[in-house]
């Protein structure tokens, strides 16, 4: 089974999506999965993971029931409130949605700390219990305590979202290189292959551009702990789906049919539980 690991939908809202500026006005609109089902059946993927771009559990019951309805919705990674003081009561009602797989929070809009905080690292610890995963989307500069987070909490399973979204457009590596290093000398840490075109220069990127960072992830995660995902529909700002899946596409192929199989469907089966 061919799987994207990360793509969103939503019913546009211009005050609770503000995060979708006006330089991306080709996103201001409504995507949901019967936008996607062509798009997925003209580049050959079955299914796909919905993940959360809402804080809200009005968000998860959304993406619950997106995955009840469309078939190509194979496993959902929703939100909830990883201090709310009866987290693990709501934890044990969201438990009995088979769809929903983990979790997420937007980190990358919270001060650099914010995944070390005990109060978020005891949140994620209790996911544990329920087999929940959980996402980490964060910038470089928080890397540091996404790697203190899953260090302290080695029952969970966690994937990096957009690779931590490295500062491509100006080629800074070395930090974000020494940090995911020590990331995926974790065994419970895996990696999306997604979101790359956006951390480029939208309109004049080059597949080149992602090759150096695709090395590094390569070399230290190896292919068993990546997956491919597509971050469809936010990539359309910088690149159509087909783009997105070539470019990685194109970097794997001298791996072999092997390990093609792995990113594009095996790796986010057996994480997600699909």
């Amino acid at each position: 089974m061919t799987i994207d690991a990360h793509q969103h939908f939503w019913h546009y809202d211009p005050v609770r999506d503000s995060w979708i500026t006006d330089d991306m006005a080709v996103i201001q609109r409504d995507f949901l999965p019967e936008d996607l089902e062509p798009v997925l059946v003209q580049n050959g993927i079955d299914g796909c993971v919905a993940v959360q771009a809402d804080q809200s559990l009005a968000e998860t019951q959304f993406l619950v029931q997106m995955a009840q309805t469309y078939d190509i919705v194979k496993g959902v990674v929703g939100w909830v409130d990883l201090t709310a003081p009866d987290l693990r009561d709501q934890l044990s009602e969201l438990a009995q949605y088979p769809e929903l797989k983990g979790f997420r929070h937007v980190a990358q809009a919270e001060p650099n700390d914010f995944l070390a905080r005990p109060a978020i690292v005891a949140g994620i610890r209790q996911l544990a219990e329920f087999g929940f995963t959980y996402d980490i989307l964060i910038y470089p500069n928080q890397l540091k305590a996404a790697l203190h987070l899953v260090r302290e909490v080695p029952e969970v399973s966690f994937v990096v979202d957009h690779i931590a979204k490295p500062y491509v457009k100006t080629g800074e590596i070395t930090r974000w290189s020494n940090f995911m290093t020590q990331l995926a000398a974790q065994p419970n840490v895996q990696c999306k292959l997604s979101g790359l075109v956006t951390e480029a220069d939208w309109q004049n990127w080059s597949k080149r551009d992602f090759f150096p960072y695709l090395n590094v992830l390569f070399d230290r995660f190896g292919p068993d702990r990546l997956m491919f995902g597509s971050d469809w529909p936010v990539c359309l700002v910088a690149a159509n789906y087909t783009q997105v899946k070539t470019l990685i596409e194109e970097y794997v192929d001298p791996w072999g049919s092997d390990v093609r199989d792995k990113i594009f469907g095996a790796n986010a089966v057996s994480f997600y539980r699909l």
